[in-house]
This record gives structure tokens, C-alpha cells and sequence, in this order.
């Protein structure tokens, strides 16, 4: 895909892990076509390999309820209301009411408009007001309210409920001792907390621009 977030792998092993994994349906590539065409920032998109990840995890948990904060343009969503129990349900959060259009679009092409709800509203207002409970929390939003949005998906989690955060490797620069971008002190001090929460059990793993996963003990 074109204007991909830059691999932490080596060459050729993320496209190589792409071909050896069950491609997508031919909606995903006309969403992220318009969305190359549309932003700057397509590569803020989870992608095909992430994607599938996100298919598999739904295919799994059989979350009846998942809410996702960060929507961009759909293509998260959308991966993950594929794999929708009967019945199931993706709240989707966005505060961008342009990127918020072009994944209704797109959800509704595919035949899923039915299965994903889009809220444009600041993410943390609408945590306030959703209850809960939600089987599967994916975060993929601004990255200096990561934190906050843990805290308030946390206790709204089901008994048996997991939160998957996006970007916790940050192309790379959560390595860097004294980092000076806003960006990465955020996600430094959010992948730190994460690992010492008393609270929860993580597992980081190094898909595209690294996944971590979060139950509560």
C-alpha cells in the first residue's frame, strides 16, 4: 500500500507476511485509494496486515460490543465489524466529521453500515457517556490522550474484555533516551504505565507500528 507508516522489519518481511496472509476483499482497497487520495496522513490507516489482525482478534473474542476511538476513515472499522458475532456492534468515535463521511460511505458499500455506528463528537466527551460494557476497545487516536482514554475504557471493559492500543512502537522512536516530540514522551510514558498497571496484564507485539494487548487481571 502506497504511503505506508515506515517498517520497523526488515525489508521485505512486512510485505512478505502480507502475501501469506488471506487478502482482504476488494472494498479495503477502494477505501484506502480514496483515502491516499483524500490525506496526507494515509498512512495513519491500520493497513492490510493490521488489518486481518484485527479480523482474526474480533473472530476470536466474538465481541458482542466494540468500541473503537480514533475512526479516521473506516478501514479499522470496517476490518473488525467483518468478523461481528450476530448481533454485534462497533461504536466507532471521531471528531473529524470529513473522515467520519467517507467511512460511512465506504461501511455502507460494503454492506456493514448496519453493524458500525460512527459518533463525530471530542472522544472523551462520548466516553463519558457511553455505558459499556465493551468486549474490545481499540485505541488508535490522538496520542497525548492515550492515557486518558485507558482510564476511561478500563473500568467499562467486560468481564472477559480486552483493550488493543495502535502505534505503542512509534516507528521506532520510543527507543530514543531523551526524546524531545510531545508525541513520543506520550507514547514512552503510556507504554510505561501500561507495564507496571497492577491493574492489568499486557503483551506488546511488533505488527507494523506495534500492538499492545490489555486485560484486566
Amino acid at each position: 500500500m502506497a504511503d505506508r507508516m515506515p517498517t520497523l522489519c526488515a525489508p521485505g518481511i512486512e510485505a512478505y507476511a502480507e502475501a501469506h496472509t488471506t487478502a482482504e476483499p476488494p472494498h479495503f482497497a477502494r477505501l484506502a485509494g480514496e483515502t491516499i487520495a483524500f490525506s496526507r496522513d494515509a498512512q495513519m490507516m491500520v493497513g492490510p496486515l493490521e488489518g486481518r489482525f484485527l479480523k482474526m482478534l474480533v473472530a476470536m473474542i466474538r465481541p458482542k460490543h466494540v468500541l473503537e476511538i480514533g475512526t479516521f476513515t473506516g478501514y479499522s472499522s470496517l476490518s473488525m465489524a467483518e468478523a461481528l458475532p450476530s448481533g454485534g456492534k462497533v461504536t466507532t468515535l471521531d471528531i473529524s466529521e470529513e473522515h467520519a463521511a467517507i467511512a460511512r460511505k465506504h461501511h455502507a458499500a460494503a454492506g456493514l453500515a448496519d453493524r458500525i455506528e460512527v459518533v463525530v463528537a471530542p472522544a472523551l466527551d462520548s466516553l463519558a457517556e457511553l455505558p459499556g460494557p465493551f468486549d474490545l476497545v481499540f485505541i488508535d487516536a490522538d496520542k497525548g490522550n492515550y492515557l486518558n482514554y485507558y482510564e476511561g475504557v478500563l473500568p467499562k471493559l467486560s468481564e472477559h474484555g480486552f483493550i488493543a492500543v495502535d502505534n505503542v512502537l512509534w516507528s521506532g522512536q520510543v527507543l530514543d533516551p531523551a526524546p524531545k516530540q510531545r508525541d513520543t514522551l506520550a507514547m514512552k510514558a503510556f507504554n510505561d504505565f501500561v507495564a507496571s498497571d497492577p491493574r492489568v496484564e499486557c503483551v506488546m507485539l511488533t505488527i507494523r507500528d506495534g500492538v499492545t494487548l490489555v486485560r484486566r487481571r
